[in-house]
């Protein structure tokens, strides 16, 4: 049975090329914990991110065309019986990508979709998934894999269509799900809530970012690495908590 593997970023994929591991990849190249969510149609969908992408990130719609679509686009062409191997994080960043991918996979009943979590050794290292693992870690996360159920893939699908339409009610009543595939699933979909308190006040997010400029530093290379030791639960990168951060620095 032909495997392939769906990753959450380039920097796995090279650390995969390493490993005895098959090298059939397919890499998912979106940041979907921001930006607009809401399409009609597949196609509309794509346009709507790839305008959020080049205004957000400086790169070209034709870029993101490129890059992430056509290469989410092979997901298309995976064959019957397949084992597809799902490498994602427990972090907000990577299971909103992976909720994405389930959706995608969620009409293709023939395909043997499993996920491959991080081999977390030290429970301080837990957000910071495959990023430290060496050949060897690399290798036992794929032997330990996990088979998706068709209820863990029908709960995907409908985390992704709870998230994506921001009802946020729906994506906590779906967190009480219990899988072995969906490690952290309540504290994540929490941590995803707190963004949006309702109250007038600041996300837990920037909240954090504001404390962090007021107390500590306002050097943006210690907040950013403050901000990923306290609150690694949300995966941003250096580019999210940057937005944030500039807005904040506007203040002073």
């Amino acid at each position: 049975m032909p495997a392939y593997h769906i990753l959450n970023g380039d920097c796995l994929a090279e650390q995969l090329r390493h490993t005895k591991i098959n090298h059939d990849f397919i890499v998912c190249r979106e940041c979907l914990i921001e930006g607009p969510l809401i399409a009609t149609n597949p196609n509309e969908f794509w346009d709507i991110r790839a305008k959020f992408i080049a205004e957000s990130f400086n790169v070209s719609v034709a870029d993101y065309f490129s890059k992430t679509v056509t290469e989410l686009k092979k997901t298309d062409d995976l064959p019957d019986y397949s084992e597809v191997c799902l490498w994602f994080e427990n972090d907000l960043f990577c299971q909103t990508n992976m909720w994405f991918i389930l959706s995608m996979l969620s009409n293709r009943p023939g395909l043997k979709l499993f996920r491959v979590f991080p081999a977390i050794e030290n429970k301080a290292d837990l957000w910071k998934g495959f990023g430290t693992a060496n050949t060897e870690r690399l290798e036992q996360s794929y032997a330990a894999k996990i088979p998706f159920t068709p209820l863990d893939i029908e709960s995907g699908k409908n985390l992704w269509t709870a998230y994506q339409n921001g009802d946020l009610n729906k994506l906590k009543e779906l967190s009480e799900y219990q899988s072995a595939c969906f490690e952290h699933l309540k504290e994540v979909c929490q941590a995803h809530c707190d963004r949006f308190p309702g109250d007038g006040n600041p996300g837990r997010p920037e909240k954090l970012v504001k404390e962090l400029i007021n107390t500590h530093s306002k050097e943006f290379h210690e907040v950013f690495a403050e901000f990923s030791a306290k609150e690694g639960i949300y995966g941003f990168a250096d580019l999210q908590i940057k937005n944030m951060y500039d807005k904040l620095m506007q203040q002073y």
